[in-house]
């Protein structure tokens, strides 16, 4: 999966980070304001959440991203953050 990101790029990212989303809002059952760009955000969002946690636990290096399941579990935070802050607005008429 590295050697996937290191070759494509952002479009690893998106393509991944699309993937991570789509698998958390499927784990994270309810419903979820947002549509597809809002999934691979988040999933994004949550690899680079990971990695980041991961850098500062020592499970990657400073050159290391997140890895896919690492990913989903970031993801699985971004979305459970994201339902806190998006339930408190609430629906605006």
């Amino acid at each position: 999966m590295d050697q996937f990101m290191a070759d494509y790029g952002i479009i690893g990212w998106i393509i991944i980070g699309g993937l991570a989303g789509l698998i958390a809002k499927a784990l994270m059952p309810g419903k979820d304001p947002g549509g597809c760009i809002v999934t691979i955000l988040l999933g994004v969002a949550g690899a680079v959440l990971a990695g980041f946690l991961g850098q500062q636990l020592g499970w990657y290096d400073s050159s290391e991203g997140a890895g896919f399941l690492a990913a989903i579990v970031g993801a699985l935070i971004i979305l459970f953050i994201y339902r806190l802050v998006a339930g408190r607005r609430g629906p605006r008429v």
